[in-house]
């Protein structure tokens, strides 16, 4: 008798963890049908709206740099197509803190990273006029003409602390990009254009691998560095923000640079080495890119949203100028829609954005699996809005892309 309790009382449990998974799995349908009710029907402004919500104030946003440059440069895309003013207004209030009214700015230019802002810069001066922009715009580009330089003539990641002699992928959305449109605008662009073909082809030819199409993350003139590989003295792992950053670069610098610059050629051929590299290491389950990037059934990696978000920009952008051919759009369309599934929609249409890879240096394999996941990191929110942007001009839109969650 004690054996027929106890086997009823088993199976009361097992009917009751049933009933309650059963309504578990009812309750998350019931709750993604009600993202997709709530979600606003412009994700870029639900998502900066949250960053308005979260960063009220220019302090509350942070200090000169690159992750705020970017996003606030993100933010101006929207602007521009929105015409909120009250964006411009939050714009110029975390530039105005940033810059006095004669330009100078209020940090060393001493990095790559330093630079981004300068985009922010560009196009604060485009939208209002105002010569304490152009004037801060320029003290970057005059940096560029002192900086550091490896033996073959890469940029070096940092001019004053532990990144000298390094060349980093990153480095080169924090500053190419500015460069270009900085001489398209004041200067001379072709000059410009052959100095940023210079820089991307050299950091290509100390990180580019052959064998995946990938690119490394980093790369040690000499060799000292424990990352560094002893004959190649390049580091060992393909971090995904990483390529994303240097494709990102690929492409902007492409998008001025003049049609008979020499090496234009080079650079589209180096754009479909690394969108053909992105297309073989999508995740063909969720649409999106693991965190390191060939590594997708190592226990530890996870699918991060913002080099995602640059992957999916990449190609979409190369597939609308012509540089790769349109069937790459189903890979930015299958990405796009593996990006909604990593977003969550408040009552009010604010967007938060999740599984984003804190700030990183160069690491081991460990290293790079256990950074941080964030939501709504601002290393994340500018490329989110910057590939956002550009999916609205695609055929990809919100009608089949995934649910998303509510929050």
């Amino acid at each position: 008798m004690v054996r027929v309790k106890s086997c009823s009382r088993f199976a009361g449990v097992l009917l009751a963890l049933f009933i309650s998974c059963c309504m578990g799995t009812l309750a998350q349908s019931t709750q993604r049908a009600i993202g997709m009710d709530s979600l606003p029907g412009d994700l870029s402004v639900g998502v900066v709206e949250q960053i308005l919500k979260d960063h009220p104030t220019p302090a509350s946003l942070g200090k000169w740099g690159y992750t705020q440059g970017l996003t606030l440069y993100a933010m101006e895309q929207v602007f521009r197509r929105t015409h909120d003013a009250r964006y411009l207004r939050y714009i110029q209030n975390w530039a105005d803190t940033h810059v006095d009214a004669s330009g100078k700015i209020d940090a060393p230019i001493d990095t790559l990273d330093d630079m981004l802002p300068g985009l922010l810069m560009l196009s604060l001066y485009q939208d209002t006029g105002e010569p304490r922009y152009r004037n801060a715009a320029q003290t970057i580009r005059k940096r560029l003409d002192t900086y550091p330089r490896t033996a073959d003539g890469g940029l070096w990641h940092g001019a004053t602390n532990e990144h000298q002699h390094q060349l980093w992928l990153d480095g080169m959305f924090m500053s190419m990009p500015f460069l270009v449109q900085y001489d398209a605008t004041f200067g001379d662009r072709k000059n410009a254009s052959r100095e940023a073909a210079h820089q991307l082809l050299i950091y290509a030819r100390h990180l580019s691998d052959p064998k995946t199409g990938l690119l490394f993350h980093a790369y040690d003139e000499t060799g000292t560095q424990a990352w560094a590989q002893p004959e190649s003295h390049h580091s060992s792992f393909f971090w995904a923000r990483s390529i994303g950053w240097y494709g990102v670069a690929v492409i902007d610098v492409l998008e001025v640079m003049p049609k008979n610059d020499p090496d234009r050629a080079k650079l589209i051929t180096l754009l479909r080495q690394i969108v053909s590299a992105i297309a073989r290491f999508q995740d063909q389950q969720s649409g999106l890119w693991y965190n390191v990037v060939d590594k997708g059934s190592e226990p530890g990696n996870w699918l991060e949203t913002s080099a995602s978000a640059m992957y999916i920009y990449i190609v979409s952008t190369a597939v609308e100028h012509g540089y790769v051919p349109a069937a790459n759009a189903k890979v930015a369309c299958k990405g796009y829609r593996g990006i909604s599934a990593e977003l969550s929609a408040s009552p009010d249409g604010l967007v938060s954005v999740a599984n984003i890879c804190a700030g990183t240096v160069v690491g081991d394999l460990a290293f790079y699996f256990q950074r941080p996941r964030n939501t709504n990191d601002i290393h994340g929110l500018g490329p989110f809005l910057l590939m956002n942007e550009q999916m609205r001009k695609s055929g990809c839109t919100r009608q089949n892309a995934s649910p998303v969650r509510s929050h």
